[in-house]
């Protein structure tokens, strides 16, 4: 039978085997940036249709039109704030529930701006 218990000087125990406890900074990091991310998408949908400048200046490839810039662009986002993230929480023992309530509100924001109903309001 296994058994788990935690010890107080940061350690974990299971089966008589030491496990150290470790931040859980980079795992906060991750899931903020993919709040980020989504958040980033619904933004430059909203703006790409607010502005057509800032639509032609996203279309990249003519065979996909605006939306390849869109998906560049976001990403590029994700990938900066997961690095930027991960730097700022690598030791630091962030709580990971946190991170996932306050992504959950990103992505769902990031969800509405992508809604046409929503972005459309916003056209010219």
């Amino acid at each position: 039978m296994s058994t788990v218990t935690d010890r107080p000087s940061g350690t974990a125990e299971f089966d008589g085997i030491h496990y150290p406890d470790r931040p859980e900074g980079p795992i906060a990091a991750a899931i903020l940036a993919g709040g980020v991310g989504a958040l980033a998408l619904g933004v430059v949908t909203t703006l790409s249709e607010a502005s057509t400048g800032f639509k032609d200046a996203l279309n990249w490839n003519n065979a996909v039109g605006p939306l390849s810039g869109k998906t560049i662009v976001t990403v590029l986002v994700w990938l900066a704030a997961w690095v930027v993230l991960h730097l700022v929480y690598r030791n630091k023992p962030y709580e990971t529930r946190r991170a996932l309530t306050i992504a959950l509100i990103l992505i769902g924001l990031g969800v509405v701006g992508t809604f046409p109903t929503f972005f459309q309001a916003f056209g010219g």
